[in-house]
């Protein structure tokens, strides 16, 4: 079969990848856990790692069932892919079709109660479809070799286009657009038409890329991946896109780019100014500000097996899932209205998450935008420490920033809403929303 025919464009399926609901313990036809895999200990497939809840996951699980087969049990001795191959987008292009118009089970799994889907749920599904979709361009077919231990490096910026309702069909497509020595950028485009015969464009809900780097299992080191080869026009657009997005990174973490410190003074004077007032004469301060220290939040969790990658670790997408979670409640707490959720900025995964980790989400409300009443901005900070109390330690794991703007119809129920604007307490406090606002300005130019 051509490889650029939509039956190809799938994890060893035909055709779209249909999500069913699943409504308590579905049976899968799984092949058998590898033998020598003390994991597994002979147990059902239903019990390896990263089964994970969402039916997305149970879908791709299906999927790609034989290639995780090799990935959960290659020979202990056998060595490192070594054969580069040369892939296409279309090779590792796959589409998820989310049937909520006829399954109302999965419709109730995805509902929020403003009858869209749940933004932390999606995310979720959208991290664990990218990295099936980095397998599957890594892979070089040989059970005899052992394959690469993909990371999720970072997420850029996700953007929602507009709501995501659950009466209607969703799709997710995704394919590789951008490969260097040892990283792979994957994009993933959500659509969805309430309307037939409507233009493509006019369908996509929500766009993401999603970075991964490959590493030897055994050793930890880079280790160079499939080599793209792009087709179309749009194809080369993409890889000449991204090209210029890892080489202005470069560029940046190099040193060419000057902490514009002494420019940002006067602006770190008046935030602090503003904050002491509160802090020493909170009788006199502006009613319409608020420290950043009021607006926190925080929750925690022990990190459990169930939530687990094929590599052991913590998916990425269930730390972000968790993150949106306490940033929507912090928007909620803070605006007293309901929240409506609009893009995510790029995140960073910096340090790996285990199993049995004590996480702490620690979250804040950085700063508003008041310009434009219609859609007033709340960017909330929420930051990911893993904790560990028998070693006083405790690192940061992820830094999350997202954006919220507050409910049309919420808004109309309120007349007169004002945000309070956002003042800090402390130096490092002025010094995180100058940045954040700096980070935004420059996303949007």
């Amino acid at each position: 079969m051509d490889s650029s025919s939509p039956a190809s464009n799938t994890i060893s399926v035909k055709g779209t990848i249909p999500v069913a609901s699943t409504f308590g313990s579905p049976s899968i036809n799984f092949p058998s856990p590898p033998a020598n895999d003390s994991s597994c200990d002979g147990k059902t497939i239903s019990l390896w790692p990263g089964r994970y809840h969402s039916p997305v996951t149970t879908a791709l699980w299906e999927a790609k069932s034989k290639l995780l087969v090799r990935q959960l049990g290659p020979p202990k001795d056998a060595p490192l892919q070594s054969t580069l191959l040369t892939k296409t987008p279309s090779q590792s292009r796959t589409c998820i079709l989310y049937d909520f118009s006829s399954d109302f089970v999965l419709r109730e799994q995805y509902r929020d109660p403003w009858n869209e889907v749940r933004i932390g749920k999606l995310l979720e599904d959208l991290d664990f479809l990218a990295g099936t979709i980095s397998v599957k361009h890594c892979s070089d077919d040989d059970s005899t070799t052992r394959p690469l231990l993909l990371v999720t490096a970072s997420v850029d910026k996700i953007v929602l286009k507009k709501p995501i309702s659950v009466d209607f069909d969703l799709k997710i497509v995704g394919s590789v657009i951008w490969v260097g020595r040892s990283s792979i950028v994957v994009q993933l485009v959500v659509s969805q038409s309430k309307k037939e015969g409507s233009d493509d464009s006019d369908s996509i809900a929500l766009t993401a890329n999603f970075i991964f780097v490959a590493r030897d299992s055994k050793t930890g080191k880079a280790a160079p991946v499939n080599r793209l080869s792009p087709e179309t026009e749009l194809e080369k657009l993409l890889f000449e896109q991204s090209e210029a997005t890892h080489n202005l990174k470069k560029r940046k973490r190099g040193g060419e780019w000057k902490d514009l410190e002494n420019g940002n003074l006067n602006r770190l004077k008046s935030l602090l100014a503003e904050g002491r007032v509160f802090c020493d004469m909170p009788a006199l301060a502006d009613r319409d500000s608020i420290l950043l220290r009021d607006t926190r939040l925080e929750n925690s969790l022990i990190c459990q097996p169930q939530q687990r990658n094929i590599h052991g670790r913590i998916f990425g997408g269930f730390l972000m899932h968790r993150a949106f979670e306490l940033a929507f409640s912090t928007a909620y707490a803070f605006a007293g209205l309901v929240p409506c959720f609009l893009e995510v900025d790029h995140v960073d995964f910096l340090k790996p998450v285990d199993v049995g980790d004590f996480l702490r989400f620690k979250s804040c409300v950085l700063y508003t935008e008041l310009h434009n009443l219609d859609q007033p901005l709340i960017n909330v900070e929420v930051v990911a420490h893993v904790t560990r109390p028998e070693l006083q330690s405790s690192e940061i794991s992820n830094t999350f920033h997202f954006t919220f703007t507050v409910r049309p119809e919420a808004k109309a129920m309120k007349n007169g809403l004002q945000l309070r604007k956002i003042v800090p307490a402390t130096e490092e406090e002025a010094r995180l929303i100058l940045e954040r606002m700096d980070a935004d300005s420059d996303s949007l130019q």
